[in-house]
């Protein structure tokens, strides 16, 4: 009964002061508006960088990497007795072939877990690009191209050609938008590599790919497998490296982690890869966060002044509340149940205005150019943000309205009755 009639007191103080009312629901409803389109347009942004990273590189990529020198032929035949002091100064790296000397097994042996979606092999290599007068140094990944279309969708990051027309040609090459641009030359070119053993072979150009990363898309090219081994004159088993894509690339650190125990060869997964773009996944997040909260710490700290105006100009009808038995606790309820009116009318009208805003800027046109294969801005809409910006619209009205309130249930209502 007397929740009711609390409820009905906390109407008529907002109704009576509808200006200052609407000013604070504004300020909520502007602070969650902004919350929503914000978190929905850096959480686009960042799903698009991630698929787009993702879709450009391996879950897990297996290569034999250089390994540091830890001891000296005088620490092998003293077998490492600390007796014998020996120094070795400026020890040079081992030199050994970079290539995985089982790696067919190794692909034979993975083909047996279920978690992996495809695999490739690939024998990379540095080499130049010369057309006319112009040298470019990059990368050649000589590739069963089939294999390679399933693990990175390349069909479709095709910007001209088509993966059938290498299968068909012993000398084609597929070459990254970028280095093409660089390079001035377009399919049906052909163009001259050279390797650091000084082979060399005039390849054609029969297709040019935009994985949408400019460290891929201004460097590499794709040829068939059997073209980089000639070129490298090794024999039809040698392969550098082993990229492997899983049903769940969440699984790729665990079992990237318990490969590298078993193959005793490097097993990178993607997220080390990446690390640095990831990093910046979360500063944008955490930025994003921070400018939102400001924005309702703001509306807060005015729907607290409106309060403490409310409170001040209804003393005389706390005062009389307190004498007709109303109890502090009450007086408490009606002012945080102003607070929380507010605040859900405002949250309710911000998320309403933020999807209307995250809509209207999901069909603003956007150029992704060569590298981003999209035609608008990215946006995300999943409820879990309008939840979050409702919860934290109320929690920041009631944190607002709470001090106001219990200012409120101290008042004495003798001495404001006496004046």
């Amino acid at each position: 009964m007397k929740l009711g009639i609390n409820l009905k007191i906390a109407k008529t103080h907002l109704l009576a002061k509808k200006k200052q009312t609407l000013v604070a629901m504004l300020g909520v409803t502007f602070g969650i508006a902004m919350f929503t389109l914000m978190i929905s347009f850096m959480t686009g942004v960042n799903n698009l960088l991630e698929d787009t990273m993702l879709s450009a590189s391996p879950d897990i990529h297996i290569y034999n990497d250089i390994k540091p020198v830890k001891s000296s032929i005088l620490d092998e035949y003293y077998n490492n007795d600390k007796s014998h002091l020996n120094i070795t100064h400026h020890q040079h790296v081992k030199e050994e072939q970079r290539n995985l000397k089982n790696g067919w097994e190794i692909i034979q042996y993975l083909k047996k877990d279920n978690r992996i979606k495809g695999m490739s092999a690939q024998l990379a290599t540095q080499v130049f690009y010369k057309q006319a007068s112009i040298e470019m140094n990059g990368l050649l990944a000589g590739v069963d191209i089939a294999e390679e279309d399933k693990l990175f969708d390349l069909s479709k990051k095709m910007k001209s050609g088509n993966l059938e027309d290498l299968k068909n040609t012993s000398n084609g090459v597929i070459m990254g938008v970028g280095l093409a641009r660089k390079l001035n030359v377009k399919v049906g070119d052909k163009i001259n590599v050279s390797t650091p053993l000084a082979t060399s072979q005039r390849l054609k150009i029969v297709g040019i790919f935009g994985m949408g990363v400019a460290a891929i898309d201004n460097t590499k090219c794709y040829t068939n497998l059997p073209t980089v081994q000639k070129l490298l004159l090794v024999d039809p088993n040698y392969i550098t490296d082993i990229n492997v894509k899983l049903n769940d690339h969440r699984d790729a650190k665990p079992m990237a982690a318990d490969l590298e125990k078993q193959l005793t060869y490097k097993c990178e997964d993607w997220e080390t890869s990446n690390a640095t773009i990831l990093i910046s996944f979360t500063i944008r997040s955490i930025l994003t966060f921070v400018v939102v909260t400001t924005l309702l710490v703001v509306a807060g700290f005015g729907i607290y002044n409106i309060m403490n105006m409310t409170i001040y100009d209804k003393m005389k009808d706390i005062a009389i509340l307190k004498a007709t038995g109303f109890s502090g606790g009450d007086i408490v309820r009606i002012f945080l149940s102003q607070s929380l009116i507010i605040g859900f009318l405002g949250g309710l009208s911000g998320i309403l205005l933020g999807l209307g805003l995250s809509y209207g800027l999901s069909k603003v046109p956007f150029d992704g150019g060569e590298f981003l294969a999209i035609d608008h801005l990215p946006i995300t809409f999943d409820i879990k943000y309008y939840i979050q910006g409702i919860v934290f619209g109320l929690a920041t009205t009631a944190f607002a309205g709470y001090f106001p309130a219990k200012k409120a249930s101290k008042v004495d209502p003798v001495k404001i009755i006496r004046g």
